[in-house]
């Protein structure tokens, strides 16, 4: 019986980390998830990492693993570390990789940004294969991105280029946990669109069924669901982020001038309650040389794990 050759990916999250097992062509052969925040310690956490991959390829008859892939928040690719990942419970500079390559000192270990990571992901297995510059934008908890030009991963001098979501688009704005104040991701996430509900709730006196709700029992698939249903406070939420998304993007189209701008994430899922404010305003403050050329679609690994896929072609890339 021939042996499988297949690489780990890794997707480090503040909640979750999911590990899957990817093959060349994108088949996920196993998948297991840990609980982040379970580990208050960063060493425990890669002794339980390192377990899980163990068990994950003592239960796959005929494997090889010969490589791993992780994404996590602020991965620096060129260092291998972790630094100032504030949705992370550890301590500021995380050396991840060297304490991986303890268990696995003979293949290969490489780590990146997450939203990076979703961007290889969709360059290798989604719409933006064959591809050679787009953006791809995670809208998650947070607003991440990655940029590839010429065919090629934009890092930049030190591994952080790239951060559309702390992009000021209203200075001395709101509060943003990086910081500084009116980053893009505080007004464009899962979390942003639920601050404009509150704040539309408390400027205006339309009905709404989140009048009686506290803000940490409202999601962003509850805000959609809303807005498809009527209320005009998440209707109106909808269209501000969306015109705030497009406004950035238009922006942003001068920088790099992607072929296409990919949409990924939790709020993607809201379809056209998105979409449709984000490309008006994308278009309207497009340069004229822009206008009408540059495509805006919906991530077509949306229903796939992307960053786990992703993880796992950065590691197929290596190798």
């Amino acid at each position: 019986m021939d042996t499988k050759k297949v690489v780990a990916g890794v997707d480090v999250g503040g909640t979750h980390t999911k590990i899957g097992f990817a093959d060349k062509d994108g088949n996920i052969f196993s998948e297991r998830t840990l609980l982040t925040r379970d580990y208050k310690v960063f060493d425990e956490f890669i002794k339980a990492l390192s377990a899980t991959i163990e068990q994950m390829k003592n239960n796959i008859a005929g494997i090889e693993l010969v490589g791993i892939g992780v994404g996590a928040p602020n991965g620096n690719y060129y260092k291998g570390t972790i630094a100032f990942a504030p949705n992370l419970p550890w301590e500021e500079h995380l050396q991840f990789v060297d304490k991986l390559k303890a268990f696995y000192p003979s293949i290969p270990i490489i780590l990146t940004n997450d939203a990076n990571a979703a961007a290889i992901g969709e360059m290798v297995y989604g719409g933006a294969k064959g591809m050679k510059d787009f953006l791809l934008v995670t809208l998650g908890t947070g607003l991440g991105s990655g940029f590839v030009a010429n065919g090629k991963m934009i890092y930049g001098h030190d591994s952080f280029a790239g951060e559309l979501g702390h992009v000021i688009v209203e200075r001395n704005g709101r509060q943003c946990g990086c910081g500084r104040k009116g980053c893009l991701e505080t007004y464009v996430s899962a979390t942003g669109i639920c601050r404009t509900v509150f704040e539309l709730l408390a400027n205006t006196t339309y009905p709404s069924a989140f009048r009686d709700k506290e803000f940490s029992k409202i999601e962003s698939k509850d805000i959609a669901k809303a807005a498809e249903e009527g209320d005009k406070i998440a209707q109106e939420a909808f269209e501000i982020t969306g015109r705030m998304l497009g406004e950035a993007l238009a922006d942003a189209v001068t920088i790099t001038s992607p072929e296409t701008i990919f949409l990924f994430g939790g709020l993607a899922k809201a379809g056209k309650l998105i979409m449709e404010p984000t490309k008006k305003a994308m278009e309207e403050n497009m340069l004229n040389i822009w206008k009408n050329k540059i495509k805006l679609q919906f991530s077509e690994l949306q229903d796939k794990d992307v960053a786990v896929l992703g993880a796992a072609a950065l590691a197929w890339e290596t190798i």
